[in-house]
């Protein structure tokens, strides 16, 4: 079925890596105009302000889809850099019909040990980073855009040596309930999807022990991958789930 997104402008952000790459190029095959925002230095390309190397490298996958894409450097973690990215959001394409919230750090530490200032980088990263970047571009979204922020599974499950990790998560569910009532009332959708352990982002790395616990917790046997998440983020954004708000969507395989 078709998700109506030919024409809607996107932005996403840390979108030059892992879910962020693969939910940038959905967007782009999919007939969306997509604005993607990096923290990295420096991009080679048409269209692209930043991003270093992945973003380069995007930037050409991009321009092979069509024209209008635009890669953004900024820091989202901070309110002046996230007014850079909506005042460039708005020179590229003037609105937005959907924000995707991707970006995201991990953190694996254990409690008793856990520093101050490792706990405010994972929740600046993946809770502050959501609520600058929503805010700043709110008189930006059209009536019935949609926001997705891309949380995770441990939320709901909590996970050992990654409680400020875990919090941040589970924050961006509580974020994403309350934002959803706010804003319906201009139909504008907020929803969070939860991926599993995925391939080349945080916490892929572990031991082959670990990844075949996991994968034997999974009801469909095998690793996410970035692009399952992507799927799921781009039902989120487009007309057939225009009645799903306030809601989060695993995408852990059925652990």
């Amino acid at each position: 079925m078709d998700q109506g997104l030919v024409g809607k402008r996107v932005l996403v952000t840390g979108g030059t890596r892992g879910i962020g790459r693969a939910t940038v190029l959905a967007f782009a095959r999919a007939g969306a105009q997509v604005v993607v925002c990096s923290r990295g230095a420096g991009a080679d390309g048409a269209g692209a302000d930043g991003g270093g190397a992945d973003a380069g490298t995007l930037a050409r996958e991009l321009k092979e889809t069509g024209e209008g894409h635009r890669l953004v450097q900024a820091d989202v973690t901070t309110s002046a850099g996230v007014a850079v990215l909506a005042a460039r959001v708005r020179e590229a394409v003037g609105g937005l019909d959907a924000v995707v919230n991707n970006v995201g750090v991990d953190g694996q530490v254990w409690f008793a040990d856990l520093a101050e200032d490792e706990w405010h980088r994972v929740m600046d990263h993946n809770v502050t980073s959501a609520y600058l970047v929503t805010q700043a571009v709110l008189p930006l979204l059209a009536d019935g855009a949609s926001v997705v922020n891309v949380g995770s599974s441990v939320a709901l499950r909590g996970r050992v040596r990654g409680v400020h990790y875990t919090a941040s998560k589970a924050a961006l569910i509580g974020l994403t309930r309350a934002l959803s009532k706010e804003l319906g009332p201009r139909g504008i959708r907020v929803n969070t999807v939860a991926p599993g352990l995925t391939e080349t982002e945080p916490g892929a790395g572990l031991p082959p022990e670990a990844v075949e616990r996991i994968v034997g917790m999974t009801a469909l046997g095998r690793i996410c991958q970035p692009e399952d998440v992507a799927g799921a983020i781009l039902f989120l954004a487009g007309d057939t789930s225009r009645y799903v708000s306030g809601t989060t969507l695993n995408v852990d395989g059925g652990v």
